[in-house]
C-alpha cells in the first residue's frame, strides 16, 4: 500500500485531484458535525439571499433554505449514491465478464449477446425508461444508473479474463484438480482486480454525473430532500435573475467530477505492472544525461570509441549502476563480440551508444560515446535522430516485437528509409525489394506484401537485417539476434551477417552469451560482468588462453561436441545486484581462486601485449608477471 502510493504521488495531477477529493469527502462525511441550518427547513422570508450575507455564506434558494446546508448534504448523497452504484456495477459485470471469459463457448455467446442488447439502446435512455418503470427516486435512480454500466465493466474484463483463461498457471491449477470456482477466485479473480479498480476509478465520475441528470429531471432524489442533480434542477427557473443558486451546485459536481477522473488516472498508472519502477511519465526521446566528471579525450582507437561509459538506473532512492566505467572500441570492417551473463550490462552499454535508454529512469553520468570523433553523449536530439538508423543501426532481439504487427514488412521497410531520404513510392518498393533480397529472403516481390506474422521467426530476423541495412549505416549494433532462433537458422543468420561485413565493410558490435557466436562471427570479445569489462582482446586469444576465472568459467558453461566425456562446470552463486556491489571484485564471491586482496581496493583494467584483464590472480602467467 505504501509503494502505491509512493506511485500515484509521483503523478503530481493525480495528487492534486486525490486532495481535494479527499477534502470533499471528509466535508461530506462531517456535515452533521457542522453547525449548519436545516437543510430542508423553508423560509420564504429570507429567499434569495446573495451569498456571503449573514447567517447564509452561500446565500439561499427559492424557498429561502441555506444553500451551504444542501450542498454539503446534497454532495453526501451524490457521492453515496456514485460510490454505491460504482461498487453494484463493478460487482455484478465483473462476474458476467468473468464468468463468460472464463467457461467460453456457448456460456459465453449466451451472456455476452444479452450484454450486447443492453449496450444497443444509448445508455441515457436506458437509464430513463428503467427509472420510469420503476418510478421516480433515488433508490431507482441508482438501481438504473448501476444498470447501464455493468455492460462497460462485463465487456471489459471479459477481455481480461479471456486471455487469462489459457495461461499455463491455470492449466497447471485444473491439472491439480481444482474446480472452476476455485480457479476463478484464487487464479483469475486476483488477476483481474487491478482491471476492475482503474475501471472503477475513472467510472465513478460519470456515475455522480448520470445520477445528477436524473435528479436534474425529477426522477431522482425527491423533495426536499437535496442532491447536486436537484439543487441544479430546482435552480434552473432562477438561473438569469440568481445564477449563484445553479453556479454552487454545478461548481460542487465540477469539482468532485474532476477530481475522480485525475485520481483515477493516476490509479490506473500506479497500478500497471510496467510501470512499477516509478516511471510515470512516458520515456524522454533520448536517455537523460548528467555527468558529473571530467569528459574523457579521444583516444582515436576506431570508428566507434565508448570511453569510461557510465549508465545507472535511478528508482526511488535507489541507484543501479548498470554500466561503470566502459570503455570499447570498434573500427570499419570488424567484429567486436560482448559477452556475459544475463544482466551484466550488455543490452544496456548498447542501448546508450546512442541514447536509447529509457529515462526515466536510465541516466548516463560519465565517460563519453564518439563515433568518428564526435562525443555523442548529451548531443541535440535532432542530431541523434539523424544518425539512429543512418549511421548507427540496431538489429534487436525479437523481431515479432520490434516490427509493426498491422503494417506489411515492406511498408516499414519504406518507412526506415524515408525518415531519412526523401524517396517516392516506387524508389522505396524497389529499395525494399532489393534489401530482402540482399537479406537472402526468396521471392521479395510477394514477402514484401506479407505481415510479420506470416512469416518465420528467421525471415522475421531477416526483415530485421534488411531495416539495419536500409539505409547504408557504418555501424551495427546487433543485440542477441540468433538467441529465439533454431541452430540451423542461427548458422544463417550469422554467415549472412558476416557476409554484409565483409562486403560492405560494416563494423558490427555483436551481444551475446554464446561462445559458438563468437568463434564464428568475432575478430574481438570483451567479456563483461556486473556493468564492467573484465576481460577483451582477439577472439582467438581469449578462447584458446582465458585469464580471468569469470571467462574461463563462461567457456566451461558450453558443451564441446566431439570432445568425449567432459564435465560440464556451472558458476556458483548468483550475481551481485548492482545498485549494491561488494568492494572490490564484483566476481570475488563465486570465484575459486578468490582471495583477501580481492575484497579490498578497487582493481583496475591492465593491458598487456593486446590484451586486457581485471584479476589481480589471472589464469595467464604473462599476465599475472606484469601485475
Amino acid at each position: 500500500m505504501i509503494a502505491f502510493l509512493r506511485l500515484l504521488s509521483r503523478n503530481r495531477l493525480a495528487l492534486a485531484g486525490g486532495i481535494v477529493m479527499l477534502c470533499v469527502v471528509l466535508l461530506a462525511l462531517i456535515a452533521p458535525l457542522l453547525p449548519l441550518a436545516d437543510p430542508d427547513v423553508t423560509n420564504t422570508a429570507h429567499r434569495f439571499k446573495t451569498p456571503f450575507t449573514e447567517g447564509a455564506l452561500l446565500g439561499t434558494d427559492h424557498l429561502g433554505r441555506d444553500l451551504l446546508a444542501r450542498l454539503l448534504w446534497g454532495t453526501r448523497l451524490s457521492l453515496m449514491v456514485g460510490f454505491a452504484a460504482a461498487m453494484i456495477a463493478a460487482t455484478i459485470g465483473a462476474a458476467i465478464g468473468i464468468i463468460a471469459g472464463y467457461f467460453g463457448g456457448r456460456t459465453d455467446n449466451l451472456i455476452m449477446r444479452g450484454v450486447d442488447m443492453l449496450m444497443a439502446f444509448p445508455y441515457i435512455l436506458l437509464a430513463l425508461a428503467i427509472v420510469a418503470a420503476l418510478g421516480p427516486g433515488l433508490f431507482n435512480a441508482l438501481i438504473a444508473v448501476a444498470t447501464v454500466n455493468i455492460p462497460f465493466f462485463a465487456r471489459n474484463i471479459r477481455g481480461v479474463t479471456v486471455g487469462i483463461a489459457h495461461r499455463e498457471f491455470v492449466d497447471a491449477a485444473r491439472l491439480s484438480g481444482m474446480s472452476d470456482a476455485r480457479i476463478i477466485l484464487t487464479e483469475i479473480l486476483p488477476n483481474v482486480v487491478p482491471v476492475i479498480v482503474i475501471a472503477m476509478s475513472t467510472t465513478i465520475g460519470w456515475m455522480i454525473l448520470e445520477t445528477a441528470g436524473l435528479s436534474f429531471l425529477g426522477l431522482g432524489s425527491q423533495p426536499p430532500q437535496a442532491d447536486l442533480g436537484s439543487m441544479l434542477g430546482e435552480a434552473r427557473s432562477a438561473l438569469i435573475t440568481n445564477p449563484y443558486t445553479s453556479v454552487v451546485p454545478g461548481v460542487m459536481i465540477l469539482i468532485i467530477v474532476m477530481a475522480i477522473n485525475l485520481l483515477g488516472d493516476g490509479v490506473r498508472d500506479a497500478l500497471d505492472p510496467r510501470l512499477k519502477s516509478g516511471a510515470l511519465s512516458r520515456p524522454m526521446a533520448a536517455t537523460l544525461v548528467n555527468r558529473t566528471g571530467p569528459v574523457p579525450e579521444p583516444k582515436g582507437n576506431g570508428l566507434l570509441e565508448v570511453q569510461d561509459l557510465e549508465t545507472q538506473f535511478h528508482v526511488k532512492n535507489r541507484v543501479y549502476k548498470a554500466i561503470d566505467g566502459v570503455s570499447l572500441h570498434v573500427k570499419p570492417g570488424e567484429c567486436l563480440g560482448i559477452i556475459g551473463e544475463s544482466g551484466s550490462g550488455k543490452s544496456v552499454t548498447a542501448l546508450s551508444v546512442m541514447g536509447l535508454v529509457a529515462s526515466p529512469p536510465g541516466v548516463i553520468t560519465g565517460g563519453a560515446v564518439r563515433y568518428d570523433g564526435t562525443d555523442l553523449i548529451g548531443a541535440p536530439y535532432k542530431h541523434l535522430r539523424e544518425m539512429r538508423g543512418k549511421n548507427v543501426a540496431y538489429i534487436f532481439q525479437d523481431p515479432l516485437a520490434t516490427l509493426h504487427p498491422l503494417y506489411k514488412v515492406g511498408d516499414q521497410l519504406i518507412e526506415a528509409i524515408r525518415s531519412h531520404y526523401s524517396i517516392s513510392s516506387a524508389e522505396g518498393r524497389k529499395k525494399a525489394i532489393d534489401l530482402l533480397r540482399a537479406v537472402r529472403i526468396p521471392n521479395p516481390e510477394k514477402r514484401i506484401s506479407d505481415y510479420p506474422h506470416e512469416m518465420s521467426g528467421g525471415m522475421r530476423q531477416r526483415v530485421g537485417i534488411a531495416m539495419a541495412l536500409a539505409n547504408d549505416p557504418d555501424i551495427i549494433i546487433a543485440d542477441e539476434p540468433t538467441t529465439a532462433l533454431d541452430v540451423t537458422v542461427q548458422a544463417q543468420i550469422l554467415a549472412l551477417l558476416d557476409d554484409l561485413r565483409k562486403t560492405r565493410g560494416l563494423a558490427i558490435v555483436f551481444i551475446t552469451h554464446d561462445f559458438g557466436v563468437v568463434a564464428q562471427l568475432c575478430d574481438r570479445v570483451a567479456v563483461m560482468y556486473a556493468g564492467r569489462i573484465v576481460e577483451e582482446g582477439p577472439t582467438k586469444a581469449i578462447l584458446d588462453a582465458p585469464m580471468h576465472p569469470y571467462t574461463a568459467r563462461l567457456m566451461a558453461c558450453v558443451p564441446e561436441l566431439g570432445e568425449g566425456k567432459r564435465r560440464l562446470e556451472a558458476i556458483p552463486g548468483l550475481p551481485p545486484v548492482v545498485d549494491n556491489l561488494p568492494t572490490g571484485c564484483a566476481f570475488a564471491e563465486r570465484c575459486h581462486k578468490s582471495q583477501t586482496a580481492c575484497r579490498g581496493s578497487d582493481i583496475a583494467l591492465v593491458f598487456d601485449t593486446g590484451r586486457a584483464v581485471r584479476c589481480l590472480f589471472p589464469d595467464n602467467p604473462n599476465a599475472e608477471a606484469a601485475q
